[in-house]
This record gives structure tokens, sequence and C-alpha cells, in this order.
């Protein structure tokens, strides 16, 4: 069984016991989190409908807050001395999928 969720703005495959890395979740380690089902599939049976899925919830338990790897970020114009470097790194947060009840 496995479940498609919303995490942040991106949607994650997920079934128990894996671990993902999705957008910065303002937990400590060790808390609990839910995430939206968009989709669930267990075995032949695909359940898609808004109304089943309000039922069902998806939890995991927060392990760490990582950082993304380091985006390099430099502007440049030619024959003017135009020059900016700048750089980012994603804040992000570990999460390992516990269970998905409610699903049939």
């Amino acid at each position: 069984m496995y479940a498609i969720v919303k995490a942040g703005g991106r949607q994650e495959k997920v079934a128990v016991g894996d671990t993902v890395t999705v957008d910065h979740i303002d937990a400590a380690a060790g808390s609990t989190v839910s995430f939206p089902a968009v989709l669930v599939v267990d075995g032949a049976s695909v359940t898609s409908d808004p109304k089943v899925l309000s039922g069902v919830k998806v939890t995991g338990e927060v392990i760490d807050q990582t950082k993304g790897p380091k985006i390099h970020i430099l502007r440049y114009k030619s024959k003017t001395g135009y020059r900016r470097r700048e750089g980012f790194r994603a804040q992000l947060t570990k999460v390992k999928i516990t269970a998905i009840n409610g699903a049939k």
C-alpha cells in the first residue's frame, strides 16, 4: 500500500517505513506530523475520491531538520563591471512515515 500526499508545494509518493525529505515543517525532532492524501493505492484498488480521502490520514515522525545543497547564483553583465554573487540553501525536514490510516 502506498499513498500520494501533499507535502509543502509538492506531492510525494510514500509507504509505511519510507523516509522522505520535504519542505521545512516547524516541528521538533520526534514529534508527529500528518499529511493530506491525494491518492491511495492498495493492491488493485485505487482511491481518488475526495470524500473518501478526507478520512485517510498519513502520519509521520520528524527525524531531523536539514539543509539542501547550496545553489550559487551569479549575475553578470558584460562591459559594465556589474557582478553580483549570491547563494541559497533550502531548509528541509526529514520525515519517516509511520502509518496510513483510514484506507480500505
